[in-house]
C-alpha cells in the first residue's frame, strides 16, 4: 500500500471510529469552518454533515463558551484566541428551534511548529440526564409530600389515607370531624387543612372544649356583654368572632355540654351568635373543625350528645390511627423529632441503636405520637453524641414486659375493668384534680366523673374553671 492510500485509508478509520462514537464530534479549521461532523451530531442537533460542512459552530447558537456566550465572529472565539481548552455544561439550539442541554469540550490542535490549525469538539447529550433529574427530583418531591404533610409524618397506608382526606379537606369549606386516640395529632391535622385552604391568610383560633366549666366556655367561645354575669366588666369579643374569615378548632368536643352544644348547632346551621347576655345576632365567616378521641356516636346512643350536632359535624369525618397500628412509621417520626432535637439542644445525635429501635417497634405506644416524642426528648436528656440507646428510653418502653398489654383497651386511652373509688382517686391525682382529664383517663365523661365524686363522697380539691 503506497502512502497515499494508506492516508486515505487511516481517514476513513478515523471517520469509522467518530460514527461509531456516542458523543458528538466535531471538527473546525484554522478558519472555523466544520470540517467533519459525525453521525452523533447529526442526531445531537438535527444538521446532517452536507448541512453542517463548511459553516461555523455559530450554527449551533451556544448560550456559553470560554466567555459568556458564543462569539459571532471566529476571531474573537476563546479557544482560538486564548489557544487553551474549555469545558461547559450548556446548551445548543436544536435545527428545530428547541435548546438541548449538552456537556462542551473544546481544545485545540496545534501542528508541530506550535501553529493552531483547528479546533475539536465533543458533545455529550444532557437530555436523558437531566430528564433523570427531574424524574428523580419530583420522586423527591413527592416522597416529602408523602413523609410530610404540614408537620404531619408517616408513609404507613393510613396516613397516606390521612393526607389524601386532608388536602380533600382543604380544597372544600365543609366542617371537619377529626378523630383519633389523644396524641395521634388531631391539632396538627387540622392546621394542615386551614393552611393549605383559601382561609390559609385568616386567623386559626383553637379551644380546648374541657378545660373550662360551662359558663366560662359559653362566654370564650360566643363572647359576652358588660353586666352578663358577675366579674363581666366589659364587652368581650369571643372565639367565633376571632376566627372570623378563617378557621376555628373545636378539640375535645365531646366534652360540651347540653346547653352549648344547642347553641354550637345554632351556629353551625345559621352562621351567627349571639354574646352571653346579648340578644343581637352577628354574623360570622368561619370555618368549624372539630376533634375528640371519644367515639361521638356511642355517646348520641347514650343520649350524652346530640344527634343533629353530630351529623353537623361529622360532614367530613377524618380518623388518624393510632401509633401501634402504623409501626412503619416509628422509624420516620424517631429520625424527624430527632433532628428537631439537635437543632434545638444543638447536639448532634446520629441516629438510634438497633436495640433501642427493636424496643420502640415492639413498645405498645398508649401515648401515641406525643408518647413517641417524649421518648426521644427523654432520650437527649440523658445522651450528648453517639446513637440513642436502649438505656436512654423511659422506663416503661425499655423494660422487658414492654410488649406485653398495658392498662389501656384497644380503642383508646381507657383503663380495663370496672371504675372503683381507688382508680378514681389515683387518676384525680395524675390529672391534677381536673374532673375532665381524669375522666380521659377513664374512658368517662367529666359529668360521670362528678356522679362518682358524690357518691364516693370524694371532695373537690380544685374548683373547676
Amino acid at each position: 500500500m503506497n502512502a497515499e492510500n494508506h492516508q486515505i485509508w487511516n481517514l476513513r478509520f478515523v471517520n469509522m471510529i467518530m460514527d461509531s462514537m456516542a458523543e458528538g464530534v466535531f471538527t473546525m479549521d484554522s478558519q472555523g469552518r466544520v470540517t467533519s461532523w459525525n453521525r452523533a451530531m447529526e442526531k445531537i442537533s438535527g444538521y446532517k454533515s452536507e448541512e453542517a460542512l463548511g459553516m461555523t459552530c455559530q450554527m449551533l447558537q451556544f448560550d456559553q463558551c470560554v466567555q459568556q456566550g458564543c462569539p459571532t465572529n471566529f476571531k474573537d472565539c476563546g479557544v482560538r484566541k486564548y489557544k487553551k481548552g474549555v469545558s461547559k455544561e450548556c446548551a445548543l439550539r436544536h435545527k428545530n428551534g428547541h435548546d438541548v442541554a449538552v456537556i462542551k469540550n473544546a481544545r485545540p490542535v496545534f501542528n508541530e511548529q506550535g501553529v493552531m490549525e483547528g479546533i475539536v469538539e465533543t458533545i455529550t447529550d444532557l437530555t436523558e440526564i437531566k430528564r433523570a433529574r427531574e424524574e428523580a427530583e419530583e420522586a423527591a418531591r413527592r416522597l416529602g409530600e408523602m413523609h410530610e404533610f404540614g408537620n404531619i409524618v408517616g408513609k404507613s397506608q393510613g396516613m397516606m389515607e390521612v393526607f389524601t382526606a386532608i388536602k380533600a379537606a382543604a380544597a372544600s369549606d365543609v366542617t371537619v370531624l377529626v378523630t383519633g386516640e389523644s396524641g395521634t395529632g388531631k391539632e396538627l391535622v387540622a392546621g394542615a387543612i386551614h393552611y393549605h385552604s383559601s382561609r390559609s391568610t385568616g386567623p386559626m383560633v383553637t379551644v380546648n372544649c374541657s378545660a373550662l366549666s360551662e359558663t366560662l366556655l359559653e362566654s370564650e367561645l360566643f363572647g359576652h356583654v358588660k353586666g352578663a354575669f358577675t366579674g363581666a366588666i366589659r364587652d368581650r369579643v369571643g372565639r367565633f368572632e376571632q376566627a372570623m374569615d378563617g378557621t376555628i378548632f373545636l378539640d375535645e368536643i365531646a366534652e360540651l355540654t347540653p346547653a352549648v352544644q344547642v347553641r354550637l348547632l345554632r351556629v353551625l346551621q345559621e352562621r351567627e351568635i349571639e354574646r352571653v347576655g346579648e340578644s343581637i345576632s352577628r354574623k360570622i365567616n368561619i370555618r368549624v373543625i372539630a376533634a375528640t378521641h371519644k367515639n361521638l356516636l356511642s355517646l348520641v346512643e347514650e343520649g350524652v350528645f346530640r344527634q343533629d350536632l353530630y351529623y353537623r359535624l361529622k360532614v367530613f369525618p377524618i380518623h388518624i390511627p393510632p401509633l401501634r397500628e402504623r409501626r412503619r412509621d416509628i422509624p420516620l417520626l424517631v429520625d424527624h423529632f430527632r433532628l428537631e432535637e439537635n437543632a434545638k439542644t444543638g447536639k448532634n445525635l446520629e441516629g438510634v441503636a438497633d436495640k433501642a429501635m427493636r424496643k420502640l417497634l415492639e413498645y405498645s405506644w398508649p401515648g401515641n405520637v406525643r408518647e413517641l416524642e417524649n421518648a426521644v426528648e427523654h432520650a437527649f436528656v440523658l445522651r450528648s453524641s453517639g446513637k440513642i440507646d436502649l438505656d436512654d428510653l423511659p422506663y416503661e418502653i425499655r423494660r422487658e414486659a414492654a410488649s406485653e398489654p398495658l392498662p389501656w383497651s384497644d380503642d383508646g386511652p381507657k383503663f380495663r375493668g370496672a371504675i372503683t373509688k381507688e382508680r378514681l382517686l389515683e387518676a384525680l391525682e395524675q390529672s391534677g384534680w381536673n374532673k375532665a382529664e381524669a375522666g380521659r383517663r377513664l374512658g368517662k365523661s367529666r359529668t360521670s366523673i362528678w356522679k362518682y365524686m358524690k357518691k364516693w363522697d370524694i371532695p373537690l380539691r380544685v374548683e373547676e374553671g
